[in-house]
């Protein structure tokens, strides 16, 4: 990659990571459109599973004492073990049709929330249950499931700083299992290891610069910002689905 491409990478990756931070997704749901123009797709799985890592350290590390222990049981199990499956999968599925799929559900439910913002998930075990094993096995076989772990989370409307921490939390188990089983199958190459010491700054930086941004931003407004969020990631997915 050459030098302009490789600074116009960063900045993006930066870009993503911020508005994950603000979204309350983790920055795979806006990383994996991005980094699909720079690498091939097995490349990219291995890459947003590592830059997760570091980016979710970082929201641990600076949204930590906001956790929400009973959603990150309950949503977390089920998220772990499904990406572990899901990874182990990509081999033998269709990506563009899974792209499709996600894309469309993120637009449809998404533009849905925005149009009646009185709407929401039931807030129970069972959408629990169903949004961390749809959310597990999305970001283990096309590499991010946050914006469908985003929708389930705000249907409990939490508050800003513990929708963030329990989001990462959620999604460090989820990066631990696909990163394992993407191993596995031969995706970690060693010329895209050396991004990883600059990723992880881009990490620590967008993290930092999110939390700052969600510092002054009400709550009604962080929703409406990460519904809206999810929806323009919904027009990317489906935008390289087809294209």
């Amino acid at each position: 990659m050459s030098g302009p491409s490789a600074l116009l990478f960063l900045a993006l990756a930066l870009l993503a990571e911020i508005a994950g931070t603000v979204g309350g997704f983790g920055s795979s749901t806006f990383f994996v459109p991005v980094a699909n123009f720079f690498f091939d797709f097995q490349s990219v799985l291995a890459i947003t599973a590592l830059f997760h890592l570091f980016s979710n350290a970082s929201k641990l590390g600076l949204f930590r004492t906001g956790i929400d222990g009973r959603l990150l049981l309950v949503m977390g199990g089920p998220a772990l073990l499904c990406a572990m499956l899901g990874g182990l999968a990509t081999p033998y599925v269709p990506v563009a049709w899974l792209k499709t799929l996600l894309g469309f559900f993120l637009v449809s439910m998404s533009a849905w929330l925005l149009l009646r913002p009185a709407w929401q998930l039931r807030a129970n075990t069972p959408t629990a249950v169903a949004g961390g094993a749809l959310s597990g096995a999305m970001a283990g076989m096309i590499g991010t499931g946050g914006a469908v772990r985003g929708l389930t989370l705000a249907a409990f409307d939490l508050p800003k700083e513990v929708f963030v921490a329990t989001s990462a939390a959620i999604d460090m188990g989820i990066d631990l299992s696909r990163a394992t089983a993407y191993f596995g199958n031969g995706y970690m190459h060693a010329h895209d290891l050396v991004w990883l010491p600059l990723l992880a700054v881009v990490a620590l930086a967008g993290t930092w610069i999110g939390r700052i941004l969600l510092r002054h931003m009400p709550q009604a407004v962080f929703r409406r910002i990460a519904l809206a969020l999810v929806f323009a990631i919904g027009w990317v997915t489906l935008y390289e689905a087809t294209g």
